[in-house]
């Protein structure tokens, strides 16, 4: 009698907090956050934590919202490695097949790189193997998307961004964004990435690190490309040949993102390693379908 009595109590506890949020202003906004607290009280009603182990979690949330700055985003990191990031990225992309996929943007991301004319170099401190890299933008009918804006943002051959180490690397190093030409193309020289571990060394890694959650990310460059029309794509392109692919602490790893980093030149000129990717962007729905219509 007291166990049904108190899981009667529970559920009204949290249909009493759903009827208030839903009777706000805005009920749309707030059937959304009713299914959020709904399934939390949800959670405690199956975990039964203690008092001291709930204080314990709303600790770690204190320590997390004091880890983040302007140049270190914790609940970014924390949404990411539960896989929250990737399955918001999934169900707002629904594209259809040969489009290129998003993926979490990660959160080493910053709002004002510099713009840089086509074959610039975007490391600045020549640190590591150099890399050619070559894009090709084109729609689902394979033709060159005009006016493409590439920007992209990228982990050095030690596997740290430029904002992990302010006082070690030049400000905007391995970041830039490019234009590219009218055949929807674009070139730039960079270093290839290295794979790396998450930061451990604050609350959201201190707490999964303890779990045993993979923690490694391969190697990988960042992608947002815009246009005119079409869907923006934000993406990482992925080196196959590393060891932890299949582990990828973001889980963002999709067959059509794994890329071969090739030794060899480019145009005449000798580098260690090149790389070419070709990104496929969807129209806005604003814009109509493509000619290959839906998937």
């Amino acid at each position: 009698m007291q166990a049904v009595l108190g899981a009667s109590q529970q559920e009204n506890l949290a249909d009493k907090v759903e009827k208030r949020i839903v009777a706000g202003s805005d009920p749309e906004f707030g059937a959304a956050v009713a299914k959020i607290v709904r399934a939390l009280h949800a959670a405690v009603s199956e975990v039964r934590p203690t008092t001291a182990q709930w204080r314990a979690a709303v600790d770690f949330l204190t320590e997390v919202g004091h880890a983040s700055d302007e140049r270190r985003q914790e609940w970014v990191l924390l949404s990411d490695l539960l896989g929250i990031t990737q399955l918001v990225e999934d169900v707002n992309t629904l594209r259809p097949a040969g489009a290129t996929p998003n993926t979490a943007r990660g959160p080493f991301y910053r709002h004002d790189a510099p713009e840089l004319p086509l074959g610039a170099n975007i490391s600045l401190d020549g640190a590591g193997e150099r890399l050619a890299v070559t894009c090709h933008v084109r729609d689902l009918d394979g033709r060159p998307v005009t006016g493409a804006v590439v920007e992209t943002w990228q982990a050095n051959g030690q596997g740290y961004y430029e904002n992990q180490q302010p006082d070690l690397q030049p400000e905007f190093n391995l970041r830039g964004i490019f234009a590219a030409d009218a055949a929807g193309d674009m070139h730039y020289l960079t270093v290839k990435p290295a794979g790396y571990k998450v930061p451990d060394d604050g609350p959201v890694g201190q707490l999964l690190g303890r779990l045993g959650y993979p923690l490694h990310r391969p190697a990988h460059l960042h992608f947002i490309v815009r246009a005119p029309g079409f869907e923006t794509v934000t993406t990482h392109v992925y080196d196959g040949a590393d060891p932890r692919l299949g582990e990828d602490a973001l889980l963002g790893v999709k067959p059509e993102l794994v890329a071969d980093f090739r030794h060899g030149g480019s145009g005449g000129v000798r580098f260690e390693w090149t790389l070419e990717f070709t990104f496929v962007l969807a129209r806005s729905r604003q814009s109509g379908p493509s000619r290959r219509g839906k998937s």
